[in-house]
Parts: structure tokens; sequence; C-alpha cells
């Protein structure tokens, strides 16, 4: 099923229907993992009777789809993406309470890494370097404090309204204040506005015209390594990732198993 097939589909269902299927429509993407394909064969299943009408199969369907996903993330955690490096917790997906994430990014020698994190169990992180056309400019930590956060808005394909994204730097959060306000030419000392190769606009200039036109997202600043839960998953994911350039080990079920406890703590203890 073609991504435009997908959402015409998805706007057709009732509510009680929706929200499930929109939970697990990660598991209807392609992949090489023979459990998330399971899933994504019931969740196609439960679309094709939903739209005859026939909507207990479609339910029941679901329920199928939810118990797989469910035994998934406990025995085999789900593969990101091998470019992306993407995932989710399945298990926090219907957790009580406003969406909250937090994005933050490491750096050491020249090797970089940012990750996000949020409250309904999505995650990412992503390692990079540099080289002899690398457009960061010197203002390399806020760059990627804010690449982060395109990292995060960019891992839906349509961002939640009134989210809430948490960053521990405080300049970033200024950047992206303005960026509301409408000061989208406003970019960090020596960030190179090049022509990029890899995509139509750099991304910091996407990031700011995108963020021009949701003034309900709210960019707030947490202090970091202060034990707050989710900017300490954030920040481990950023370091892991930036670790993995330099270092060999299996990211995947580290990842997983980091967000997976802070999202534990976190949900125990929710607070901005």
């Amino acid at each position: 099923m073609r991504p435009d097939e997908f959402l015409r589909a998805l706007t057709q269902l009732p509510p009680t229907l929706h929200d499930r299927v929109l939970i697990l429509r990660p598991y209807t993407r392609a992949t090489r993992c023979d459990d998330c394909q399971g899933i994504g064969d019931a969740v196609h299943l439960a679309l094709t009777a939903a739209h005859y009408d026939e909507l207990t199969s479609a339910a029941k369907l679901l329920d199928t789809a939810e118990r797989l996903a469910g035994e998934h993330a406990e025995h085999a955690p789900p593969r990101p993406d091998q470019q992306c490096g993407r995932g989710r917790v399945i298990r926090w997906a219907k957790a009580a309470g406003p969406l909250v994430a937090a994005t933050d990014a490491s750096w050491k020698g020249r090797a970089g890494g940012i990750g996000y994190v949020v409250s309904d169990g999505h995650y990412g992180l992503l390692g990079r370097g540099t080289g002899r056309l690398d457009p960061t400019g010197r203002s390399r930590v806020l760059v990627d404090e804010l690449r982060a956060v395109d990292y995060l808005l960019t891992g839906y394909d349509e961002v939640p309204a009134g989210m809430t994204v948490l960053l521990d730097s405080l300049t970033a959060v200024r950047y992206l204040h303005r960026w509301q306000a409408g000061e989208t030419d406003a970019m960090p000392a020596g960030y190179s506005l090049r022509q990029r190769r890899w995509s139509d606009k750099p991304t910091l200039v996407r990031l700011a015209e995108q963020v021009a036109h949701r003034p309900d997202l709210t960019f707030t600043h947490v202090k970091g390594h202060s034990g707050h839960a989710l900017n300490e998953a954030a920040d481990g994911l950023s370091h892991m990732a930036r670790r993995r350039r330099e270092e060999s080990f299996d990211l995947r079920p580290r990842a997983h198993a980091l967000v997976d406890a802070f999202l534990r703590d976190w949900h125990a203890n929710a607070m901005l």
C-alpha cells in the first residue's frame, strides 16, 4: 500500500479504529523483519476490512496486530531504519498525558551524534562526522542541537499538534523562538547556506520555515544532567550515536533498552 493510499484509508476510519491504526503505522513500512512484516500485514488487512464496512473484522485484526506488536517489543526490539536509526518502544504508544519530546546533541573530536525521544515511545539517533564540505561552521554544537530538533520533526509524517520539545541548550531554544516569530533568516554563526547535494534546502533553513508555521509547538529549556528522564534519554542516545562512529557494538538493542528504561521513569513521575 502506497503512503497516499494509506493516508486516504486512514481518514475514512471511525475514531476508535483510526487511533489504533496510527499507532501501528511504523509496522506498515517496508522491512526485513519478519515479525514486523506480519504486524504490518494485519494492519493492511484491517484497513481492507474497514473499507468494506466490516468494522468488527477490522477491530479483530487490529487486536491481532497489537498483540503481535506487544510480543515483538518484549522479545525482539523493533529494528530501526538502517539509514535513519529510528525506532519505537510500542508499549508506550497509548500512555496517557501530553506529548513531550526531548532532543540532544553530542560532539567529541571529529565525531558527533544527535538523538531524540518522545513520550509515546518514538526515538531516533544518528551519528555524523566532519569533512571538507561540512557546512556546520564554527557553531558546531549549536547547529547539531538544532539538527536534533529537525531529526525529531522529520520522524513524523505529520508532526503532532501541541507537542512540547525540551532542549538543554538555551541558545537553541532562543533560535527556535525567533523562527516561530518569523525571523527565519537568523542562522548560527558560520552555518553555510550553500546548495546541498542531498536536499533542496539546508537542514536549518528547512527547520526554520517549518517552525515558523507551527505556533502550536512549544520549545522549552530544561537543565541538562539534572536527572530529567527525557533529557537523560536523549543525551544517552546522542552519545551512543557518536560512539558508534568509532566503536563496534550492536546499537539497536542498547538504544531500545535505554529508551524503555527512561520512559518507564518518565511515565511513573511525569513532569516537564
